[in-house]
């Protein structure tokens, strides 16, 4: 193998951080010259449940984050459409399929690797503690991210930074 060629175990960094850059020159815009989105905003983003009931009782009495609404799926007959507020006028939805095998959470390309929800940071101290006493496995990275897997495997960060802002670094 050539020293310019890369595998999943050795990837040749040198050429991903000089792709990286060729990209960034060729479509990052400078904040005062980006053209508004088209977007309002994320109206939500819907992952599925296994288990209606365990999922509330996680993301409501665990997480803090209030059930909305709780309505039948239009696309599939017996299935349940229930929203919870993550503030700033965002939802985090979920459906069930009874009856339908959708198999155990799995992060594959194009899927979910993790959704990351901001939270003030005196709030988010609490919430860690709260996976403590919950039994939620959990692991805190750089004091402001906790990062743990939902009842049925979803990753979920909840950090500290504001929105728009990673790590420091404004990312809006």
């Amino acid at each position: 193998m050539s020293t310019t060629e890369s595998t999943t175990d050795n990837p040749d960094l040198a050429a991903i951080t000089a792709e990286r850059d060729r990209i960034r020159k060729s479509h990052l815009r400078p904040t005062g010259e980006r053209p508004a989105s088209s977007a309002r905003g994320l109206h939500h983003t819907a992952l599925i449940s296994s288990d209606v009931e365990r999922t509330v009782r996680f993301y409501q009495d665990v997480l803090g984050f209030p059930l909305t609404e709780l309505i039948e799926n239009r696309d599939y007959p017996g299935s349940s459409h229930f929203f919870f507020d993550i503030g700033n006028d965002n939802l985090l939805a979920f459906f069930d399929f009874p009856g339908l095998d959708v198999g155990p959470y799995a992060e594959v390309l194009g899927g979910l690797h993790h959704m990351a929800i901001s939270v003030d940071p005196e709030r988010w101290a609490a919430l860690v503690e709260r996976l403590t006493a919950a039994g939620v496995e959990h692991e805190v990275h750089s004091g402001v991210s906790v990062y743990f897997r939902d009842p049925d495997g979803a990753r979920i960060e909840l950090i500290a930074d504001p929105l728009g802002e990673m790590y420091g670094h404004k990312v809006l």
